[in-house]
């Protein structure tokens, strides 16, 4: 038999098997084999004293929020690939960022994928948040035609409608935007049920609720005790996840939805999560946290810059986290990557956009944090890969290194220690709040399909990522 290239001498993280000395024979893209003297191979790459890992899946992801679409592939997906990331699920929704258009998916999507298209380093695929009751309508064309298999509610948007009125006009965003609307969301999506191929399909809950977002926002200002990440996690405080959760968890009962409870931030958001998943096996409910969730706090981390929703918390909601990954109750960890300028931080706080990247850090930080906390490397590969394949219906092509699957590897140098900065995250955004962490675990190659795309902090190639949904060629043939 022989390959297209061979990896020779890796450390390769199996599943259920931890690391094992072997090789991975390639060809056509795909795993061949795995295993000692594989044969000929038109390339041989050395990867001695390297580690293997599947390649990683951020599945939370904003790709174009802030800058164009095909400016942000461009540079944050190289960034992503030198965190081993080597497939993108990003969100979008119509309304104000993003393309700052509002109508139909069919109209609107199609110029998302043309504008992604030629400029991506790695595959991707996108959440589609139905901000009106077209868009509603529109679930079941979105899944057949696009192979969209994930779709997003955001909990503090609820009650904004357009009849222009106050803020909810400059959103731009929906017709009504409230509890019924996010239940006939869910009708729709348990309609769907599975792919024809068992792939999942679901909705992903922003869970912070508004109303009494509103009022500690005006209780902390007014105040003018609290500075900082501080007050900005005390004007969106934890109890706004707990109750937006319990909203969404009886929603969910009630129509058997499946659901993601996404970026969990503190330590009453997993107790909320945990408990309704625990009272309620018979439904599909999976828990996402981010990486700046578990590696910043506003006691350590005390600058505008880092303000996201929902907010840095503090340390003892770090820690909680941590536990929770451990446990198993957290079933992926991802960056919520939102390339955002300094520019957009400047300013007042309160007024500052959310966001910032962190896609470059996937496996360094919890490479570095998880084995110091006990985390098995293997664990570490489910979290940041074939937990959210399985999620959003990319199993078994992407998230394990096993024979049959996409060739999309991260290999890592495990004995390095390099400082995170800026320039090394290779991004377009001027600073990172994980500046000064000294991490072992980075890249120094990645594969997409086989092909060397990133080797020693640089691209190699053209870009050469694909859409992940349904091919929609194919799915325009069929439908004529």
């Amino acid at each position: 038999m022989t390959f297209d290239l061979i990896l020779r001498n890796g450390r390769v993280v199996l599943p259920r098997r931890g690391v094992t000395e072997t090789d991975i024979g390639i060809r056509g893209g795909r795993i061949a084999a795995i295993g000692p003297d594989l044969g000929a191979s038109e390339e041989v790459v050395d990867v001695e004293r390297l580690v293997v890992l599947p390649g990683a899946i951020d599945a939370h992801y904003h790709l174009g929020i802030y800058r164009g679409l095909a400016e942000d592939a461009d540079s944050e997906m190289l960034s992503s690939l030198a965190g081993g990331v080597t497939t993108v699920l990003s969100y979008f929704r119509t309304g104000s960022h993003y393309l700052e258009k509002q109508g139909p998916y069919e109209e609107i999507f199609p110029e998302v994928l043309d504008a992604v298209a030629g400029h991506a380093r790695t595959d991707y695929g996108f959440h589609l948040a139905p901000m009106t009751s077209e868009h509603v309508r529109e679930i079941p064309a979105l899944a057949d035609r696009y192979g969209v298999n994930s779709f997003k509610y955001y909990m503090f948007y609820k009650g904004l409608d357009l009849t222009g009125v106050g803020d909810a006009a400059a959103e731009r965003m929906s017709d009504i935007y409230d509890l019924g609307h996010l239940y006939e969301i869910m009708e729709a999506v348990e309609q769907l049920g599975t792919r024809s191929d068992g792939g999942r399909r679901s909705l992903s809950i922003h869970a912070e609720q508004p109303e009494l977002i509103r009022l500690f926002m005006e209780r902390v200002r007014a105040a003018g005790e609290l500075q900082g990440l501080e007050a900005y996690s005390a004007g969106r405080p934890t109890l706004t996840e707990r109750l937006a959760i319990s909203e969404a968890g009886v929603l969910a009962a009630a129509t058997g939805c499946p659901i993601n409870l996404l970026h969990l931030s503190s330590a009453e958001a997993v107790d909320a999560a945990s408990e309704f998943r625990h009272s309620r096996p018979d439904l599909d409910v999976r828990l996402e946290t981010t990486l700046h969730h578990l590696a910043l706090s506003y006691e350590s981390y005390d600058d505008q810059r880092g303000k996201v929703n929902p907010p840095i918390r503090s340390e003892s909601d770090r820690e909680a986290l941590w536990a929770a990954v451990k446990s198993g109750e957290i079933d992926w960890v991802c960056s919520d990557h939102a390339c955002c300028s300094e520019e957009k931080k400047a300013g007042d706080m309160w007024a500052a956009q959310p966001g910032f990247g962190g896609s470059a850090l996937i496996y360094p930080y919890m490479l570095t944090e998880g084995l110091r906390r006990g985390v098995a490397i293997e664990r570490i590969a489910d979290l940041v890969a074939h937990h959210p394949a399985r999620a959003y219906a990319l199993a078994p092509r992407k998230g394990e290194i096993a024979v049959g699957a996409d060739a999309d590897l991260a290999i890592v140098d495990m004995e390095t220690v390099e400082t995170v900065t800026p320039e090394r995250l290779l991004s377009a955004q001027e600073y990172t709040p994980f500046a000064g962490m000294e991490l072992v675990g980075w890249p120094v190659m990645a594969l997409l399909r086989g092909s060397i795309v990133y080797r020693d902090r640089t691209a190699v190639g053209a870009p050469r990522g694909q859409y992940v949904g349904a091919s929609v060629a194919e799915a325009v043939t069929a439908a004529d």
